[in-house]
């Protein structure tokens, strides 16, 4: 009888470790699934209701993504992150407690919203967060739901150094104004001088992307040899 009970234990041990590898296998494939439906490259990506944090980490494709889970449960929470640490990508991959009421970023900011269950979300909030282009990954009725937040009319394009082609430095946007809050923040944090050309040069944007050439060359003088570099972010994050 014992070894009858040996084995059968040893049979349920492998299956269930059969089935964790194979759930985990799962997992990816639907993180990359997920990506390749939606087209987004890199950016942000926010996945509402994290559970056990292992499609939120299979959406962390490569170091052009940031990955954040919301989750209102404590133990769903815990164990999100213990995954995510096992996985070694903590910190690229991240997951946050939240109220489930209202999604807690700034405006224009996320680039994809995943959720197989929005609860008490309105859609109106996720696409209050999304980035225009943005994209809402969201399960309705059992079916997989792609929602793209369009670019609005107002926001015009800066494709050249006075604007475009005319030099003209008067751009149709209707929606710059005052700054009333600061949407993201890049370095590098000092500029080299003011006696001299800026440090921050030439910049461009146009398609949801911005373009500028800086100087990274040393802080420690002027006159030191300048590094001018050519950098690309994402608009709005």
């Amino acid at each position: 009888m014992s070894n009858i009970f040996k084995t059968i234990v040893l049979c349920v041990t492998i299956f269930a470790v059969v089935c964790m590898i194979f759930g985990m296998i799962g997992c990816a494939n639907r993180g990359q699934d997920i990506l390749e439906t939606t087209g987004i490259k890199g950016g942000l990506i926010v996945h509402v209701g994290c559970g056990d944090g292992r499609l939120t980490a299979s959406l962390f494709a490569n170091d052009s993504y940031l990955v954040q889970g919301l989750d209102a449960g404590t133990e769903n929470v815990a164990k999100a992150r213990e995954h995510i640490r096992k996985r070694g990508i903590y910190g690229k991959v991240s997951v946050k407690q939240w109220n489930g009421l209202s999604m807690p970023y700034i405006d224009n900011l996320v680039n994809l919203v995943v959720a197989e269950n929005l609860g008490n979300i309105p859609m109106d909030e996720v696409m209050r967060v999304l980035a225009p282009k943005g994209v809402a990954y969201i399960m309705q009725n059992g079916q997989w739901s792609k929602t793209v937040k369009p670019v609005p009319k107002e926001i015009d394009e800066w494709t050249h150094y006075l604007y475009d082609a005319t030099n003209n430095p008067v751009a149709d946007d209707s929606e710059v104004g005052l700054p009333r809050h600061l949407q993201w923040i890049g370095g590098p944090k000092w500029n080299r001088h003011h006696d001299h050309i800026s440090s921050l040069t030439g910049l461009v944007s146009a398609n949801g992307r911005i373009f500028y050439i800086i100087d990274e060359g040393s802080k420690a003088s002027v006159q030191l040899p300048p590094k001018w570099v050519l950098v690309a972010r994402d608009a709005f994050n």
